[in-house]
């Protein structure tokens, strides 16, 4: 059965770093759209981070901008977000995402429209 199976989260404290890990069995990343999303409690899922076909361009929400790194290993099916300095605010469930459709001038809503998703990861940060 394919499916995306997320880990890496965890508790850290601030200014600390966490690597994510999206494993996408079933699927060839390549022909994706892939991303990170995050729902804090109460607020609405955002994106995070994508990378579009066909030329993989990178897309990073502005508050990721210099501090999180995504990437794939396609070889693998696997993809991940490296998060530096993380913050309380960026306590959240992560979820990573594949798309079929990709919208370069929205991205994360070509992901809310026809995305395949992972069940999530707990990602804790203390002050």
């Amino acid at each position: 059965e394919a499916q995306l199976v997320e880990s890496g989260g965890g508790l850290v404290q601030a200014g600390g770093s966490l690597r994510l890990s999206c494993a996408a069995s079933g699927f060839a990343l390549d022909d994706y759209a892939v991303a990170w999303f995050r729902r804090v409690p109460g607020k609405e899922r955002e994106g995070v981070s994508c990378i579009g076909p066909p030329d993989e361009t990178m897309y990073y929400a502005d508050f990721a901008k210099g501090r999180f790194t995504i990437s794939t290993d396609n070889a693998e099916s696997i993809l991940y977000l490296q998060m530096d300095k993380l913050q309380p605010e960026d306590t959240a469930t992560y979820y990573c995402a594949l798309s079929s459709v990709m919208y370069p001038d929205k991205w994360y809503s070509a992901f809310e429209d026809h995305g395949i998703w992972g069940q999530g990861t707990q990602v804790t940060v203390s002050s």
